[in-house]
């Protein structure tokens, strides 16, 4: 429980709460980091109504939370110097919990429903540019001491931008992912599979490093090895990324996340379909792969600016 110390949740709304969190997996196949961050969110919730009204919150206390209290526990966020992003966020777990709760136990849930949530400002993707995004591929090959290493660090970063695949995607890929086809299926956020495609560049990548690597792929194991042969951690390749882009000179934006970001703005300038690039890049909904429209457009009025006659005065 955050932040919620001794106080006492009563065994009915604890049990409503488990019941919910059981349904957003099963039916939604949330990830266990977001099951934990929903029951947080929740329970601190839940806990502050009880302190607030100085009484355990059972359900009937819960069917009956007025618009004045859930103002009283927003601003008891904001005295807690929390962002406006989290804010956000737990109201959301909250709203949802109440969605459910409202037609399990049959009450009028407006009063949470109603509330809006604290205005933010979404932060764009960071892409690469073209240029970048290929020395960066070219940088995390070289600068290893281990030439095996190196073009293992490669072929992942090649996934990453070639095929859109997350970090923790690339390296779920294990031995029976062999031999590497022109696509991959990918099993990505919330269980959910997708198709993507896998470059020529991206299989010579992973057959060089095949050829290199001191350990044999096996079916049940990583293909990506670390140096000591287990699977390959996920901070190894920030740091070989990190190094790559300080030799570079490119900002702390640069990423391996950058260059899945890099992946779908590249494709969105060459023409590519919102929604295609969507289900290529495995995004539940399509205002989440619309982030890069704003990306896309916002590069273009920089290129106006610094090229157009009139731009320059």
């Amino acid at each position: 429980m955050s932040g919620t110390g001794a106080v006492h949740i009563s065994p009915a709304a604890t049990d409503a709460l488990h019941t919910w969190l059981a349904s957003q997996k099963a039916l939604k196949s949330a990830s266990e980091h977001t099951l934990t961050a929903y029951q947080n969110d929740v329970l601190d919730f839940i806990a502050f109504l009880t302190l607030h009204h100085a009484e355990p919150q059972g359900l009937t206390p819960l069917a009956r939370v007025h618009t004045r209290d859930m103002r009283a526990w927003l601003a008891h966020l904001r005295g807690q110097d929390l962002a406006p992003r989290s804010m956000a966020r737990k109201l959301s777990s909250v709203k949802s919990f109440y969605r459910w709760l409202a037609e399990r136990e049959g009450f009028e849930p407006t009063a949470v429903l109603s509330i809006r949530a604290p205005k933010f400002e979404k932060k764009l993707p960071r892409p690469l540019s073209k240029d970048a995004a290929k020395a960066m591929l070219d940088m995390v090959e070289v600068q290893s001491n281990e030439s095996w290493q190196g073009a293992r660090d490669a072929a992942v970063v090649t996934l990453l931008y070639g095929s859109g695949l997350r970090i923790s995607e690339a390296l779920s890929l294990t031995g029976a992912d062999l031999p590497i086809g022109e696509t991959l299926r990918i099993l990505g956020k919330g269980q959910k599979e997708r198709v993507v495609p896998v470059l020529p560049v991206a299989r010579r990548a992973i057959e060089t490093y095949l050829r290199l690597c001191p350990y044999d792929p096996e079916p049940q194991r990583a293909l990506f090895r670390g140096a000591r042969g287990g699977a390959l951690n996920p901070r190894q390749l920030q740091k070989a990324t990190e190094q790559a882009r300080l030799g570079l000179g490119l900002p702390a934006t640069a990423t391996p996340h950058a260059m899945r970001h890099s992946f779908a703005t590249h494709l969105l300038s060459a023409g590519g379909d919102l929604r295609a690039i969507q289900e290529l890049l495995g995004h539940a909904s399509l205002s989440t792969t619309q982030t890069y429209t704003a990306v896309d457009q916002a590069r273009l009025m920089e290129v106006y600016d610094a090229t157009h006659p009139k731009a320059k005065g």
